[in-house]
């Protein structure tokens, strides 16, 4: 088991399992960068992958969140290999793929829950659990050193709205039949007891809605589609009509409706561009954007910057969606831009119930394991703490053999047991438009955000000789125009002295030579600035 992102955090799940002949890759996901400096997303670093390309047989996919889909695209172009996932997910990934044509067509095979099929030496087998998108399972792996069970993402809701319950027989099965290690979601072992209904939402939902008089807006994850479904029928109950507003949000509407799990028949859905049309009390606006994202639709809705639609005093908006730890300020920011405009703001911290997690509480977490008995277990999918509290767990219950683990740390199995392997290299890739950053490029932002930039043109002759007065400009610098003057006197005489320090001065030393005595000079006022240096010949 090789661990390359997911443990040790939230979000970004992908993990290897390797035998002598083979690896399957078990979930890619990307996370969201906290500083964003231009980045769009973050993916696994893929190198300890990419030094064993001839052994990786595929990849299998538990679920279709980001954080398990989102990064296919960045390693499939590395390491071409067939994906296996289950028919919601796969709706996702393809339409993801379209965004990245220099990805090859691969084969793309759909999962279907008890229904085996082979990767390699990997006997893989499905299982139904309950999460908060259609068609989220679990993984049992057949392998040469015993089955290991991958929960993926799951909770053990009681009347699902789908209908569709967690395997709990199957999971008892397999752990009757003996299972050497259980992989398991730690998000949230600090919630105790069970999570709650997506039944509870709807009514509570339903009751904020038809108390509403004006526009209301509800903010959801996009790709909870039990959410989306309990909005239709409060739209339905409450005579309002439907827009979507935000990419996600759309592209998960129209998956789910293609594979019918939802149905958005008649003259319900408002086009964006006719939703100033409806009148107020008649309008219910689904959006993305929970989490404040900076160009989402809720942030433009926030401040009167969206395009189609504006808010106004006498309107309503609901949060119906966690806050993912650390963008706590980014969504209170969020409901302060709305509450100053005379928008009535509701979230889970002010109505509980309009919001419920779809990753399973202590209690559930502790059930899974019941059901199991492994020999062995590692938590997976969580921080270091949410990690150590189910270890901490599953030893309470009696498992024999727990491993706690984070990115990097590999664990090896057999018919002993489990135990710590050896610490290979992972890392984070930074992603910009689709583009991945260099580190070096990374480190130039953050020390451009940190303490800004100084560009310095330097004119020289043929014979690289200083040839005209030193350029210089700043951005985010204290330095001003005024005090600019002593650095360019500094460089000057940094490139000046060269002709009589060497011989037969090039490019580089005198670029060399003039971002020295920039940074030196600054050093001296305790600034570090990004130097950028250009070399104008006459």
């Amino acid at each position: 088991m090789v661990p390359l992102g997911g443990l040790g955090e939230v979000g970004m799940n992908c993990m290897a399992l390797e035998t002598r002949d083979g690896i399957v890759v078990v979930d890619c996901g990307i996370t969201f960068p906290r500083d964003r400096l231009g980045v769009d997303v973050i993916h696994p670093l893929f190198d300890y992958l990419e030094e064993r390309a001839d052994l990786v047989r595929g990849v299998v996919i538990t679920h279709g969140h980001e954080d398990h889909i989102g990064a296919l695209p960045y390693l499939l172009r590395r390491i071409p290999r067939p994906v296996w996932a289950p028919p919601y997910a796969l709706a996702l990934i393809r339409e993801r793929m379209r965004e990245h044509p220099e990805v090859p067509d691969l084969e793309m095979h759909p999962t279907t829950p008890r229904e085996r099929f082979s990767v390699g030496r990997f006997e893989v087998e499905p299982l139904r659990v309950t999460h908060s998108i259609p068609d989220a399972t679990a993984l049992a792996i057949d392998t040469p050193a015993g089955m290991v069970v991958h929960t993926g993402d799951f909770k053990l809701e009681d009347g699902p709205l789908d209908g569709q319950h967690s395997d709990r027989a199957r999971f008892e099965e397999l752990g009757r039949r003996g299972v050497s290690l259980l992989l398991s979601d730690s998000t949230n072992i600090d919630v105790p007891g069970r999570a709650g209904r997506e039944a509870d939402v709807a009514e509570a939902l339903h009751g904020l809605v038809a108390g509403a008089r004006g526009r209301v807006v509800v903010g959801i994850f996009p790709s909870n589609v039990y959410r989306l479904k309990t909005l239709v029928k409060v739209a339905r109950a409450t005579k309002r009509r439907i827009c979507l507003i935000g990419r996600s949000v759309q592209t998960h509407t129209r998956a789910a409706t293609t594979l019918g799990h939802l149905a958005l028949g008649g003259d319900l859905l408002v086009a964006p561009e006719r939703a100033k049309e409806i009148p107020r009390n008649e309008l219910l606006v689904i959006a993305a954007g929970t989490q404040a994202e900076p160009q989402s639709a809720l942030t433009k809705l926030s401040l009167g910057e969206h395009p189609r639609l504006k808010l106004g005093a006498g309107d309503t908006v609901i949060l119906s969606s966690r806050t993912i730890p650390g963008n706590d300020r980014a969504v209170w920011d969020l409901v302060c831009a709305f509450e100053r405009r005379g928008i009535d703001v509701h979230l889970p911290a002010t109505d509980a119930g309009i919001h419920v997690s779809g990753h399973a509480g202590r209690d559930e977490q502790s059930q899974m394991i019941e059901w199991v008995q492994p020999r062995g277990f590692v938590p997976i999918h969580g921080t270091y703490h949410h990690l150590s509290q189910h270890a901490k767990l599953a030893r309470a219950l009696g498992v024999r053999d727990v491993e706690l683990v984070e990115n990097g740390q590999t664990v090896l199995v057999d018919e002993r047991g489990i135990t710590p392997g050896s610490t290979v290299r992972v890392g984070r890739v930074h992603v910009d438009g689709g583009e991945e950053l260099a580190p070096e490029v990374m480190a130039e932002r953050a020390a451009m955000a940190q303490a800004g930039a100084v560009f310095v043109t330097v004119p020289v002759s043929a014979d690289l000789r200083l040839d005209g007065a030193v350029g210089v400009e700043s951005r985010g610098v204290l330095l001003g125009d005024a005090g600019s003057a002593p650095m360019r006197d500094a460089v000057e005489r940094a490139v000046r002295e060269l002709p009589r320090l060497e011989a037969r001065p090039s490019v580089e030393s005198v670029r060399d030579a003039a971002r020295r005595a920039a940074r030196s000079m600054f050093a001296d006022r305790g600034a570090r600035p990004v130097i950028v240096v250009a070399i104008e010949t006459r």
